[in-house]
């Protein structure tokens, strides 16, 4: 058996494509496709079922999936140890977050304090959706909940609350809210309802059982622009909503307590690329704590 064969395997396991792990490899697609079969030959079983829009795990594939990361994080352990590889702070590092953290919070941060690590590349995709750490979508992932499938390093970053909100200039239009009932006067601003990821940012009902808004955007920031445009009461971040003076907090017994978690792949606790800037989103996270609060 092949180790290039198992490493062409396992990006194509994650990439969920022939085509997509030949690119991030650097190789031929058709270079991919052969070795990939020559080691269902090797190993007189087939792990991929491949069709024209991508590639799925047999049953086969997804057990031999976890042989084959045990054996890649031994090699990276193993390279580290004994050939003083990834001792460098070198590479790609891609963090996957929510956009209200990832926007606001990570991105006038960290992009300046990377800079004492020059041969490093960090990619930040704030977008609202979840990530693979397992299939590489992502090296590091911020969560809304600790993660609980995987073999993942997870560790809590800090709590924060979310709460309602408008533009004083809304208010003095239309009157500052003094009960939760008196919502329903007033024109909402919340989120997507089917396109909610995670049970967990389906937070409206914890303010209001009535909770109807006129106006649904699917990011957490669009909400934030739109109540600062003076469209309506929003269910926003509190540690983002306080940077704004002309936006006044509404009800303020009523809030939503939620944390963030990152998260890492098992197999990258030898890169010092993921574990630095692991480390270094901690140190950020707890030396700015008092924002959240």
């Amino acid at each position: 058996m092949n180790w290039d064969d198992i490493r062409i395997f396992l990006a194509v396991a994650r990439s969920g494509q022939i085509l997509g792990a030949a690119r991030r490899l650097g190789i031929n697609h058709t270079t991919v496709a052969r070795r990939l079969t020559a080691l269902e030959t090797a190993l007189s079983t087939t792990l991929l079922s491949r069709r024209t829009n991508g590639s799925s795990l047999t049953q086969a594939g997804e057990e031999f999936l976890l042989a084959a990361e045990r054996m890649e994080a031994e090699m990276l352990a193993a390279r580290a140890h004994v050939g003083n590889a990834d001792i460098a702070v070198a590479g790609t590092v891609r963090i996957g977050a929510p956009d209200g953290f990832g926007v606001t919070f990570l991105a006038p941060r960290l992009a300046k304090l990377t800079a004492q690590y020059p041969d490093l590349t960090v990619q930040l995709v704030p977008v609202p959706r979840s990530f693979s750490l397992s299939r590489r979508e992502a090296d590091i992932a911020i969560t809304v909940e600790r993660p609980d499938q995987g073999r993942l390093v997870a560790r809590k970053l800090v709590d924060y609350t979310l709460g309602l909100y408008a533009h004083k200039d809304y208010l003095a239009e239309h009157g500052l809210p003094q009960m939760i009932d008196e919502l329903a006067n007033h024109r909402l601003i919340g989120y997507v309802e089917d396109l909610v990821i995670n049970p967990s940012l389906a937070y409206a009902p914890e303010i209001s059982r009535d909770w109807r808004p006129d106006f649904e955007v699917s990011s957490a920031l669009g909400q934030m622009e739109a109540v600062k445009a003076g469209a309506g009461i929003g269910i926003l971040h509190a540690f983002i909503a306080r940077e704004h003076p002309n936006l006044v907090p509404i009800l303020p017994e009523r809030f939503i307590k939620r944390s963030y978690w990152l998260a890492y792949h098992e197999s990258a606790r030898t890169l010092r690329r993921v574990t630095a800037i692991s480390t270094l989103i901690s140190q950020l996270v707890e030396n700015e704590k008092r924002l959240f609060l």
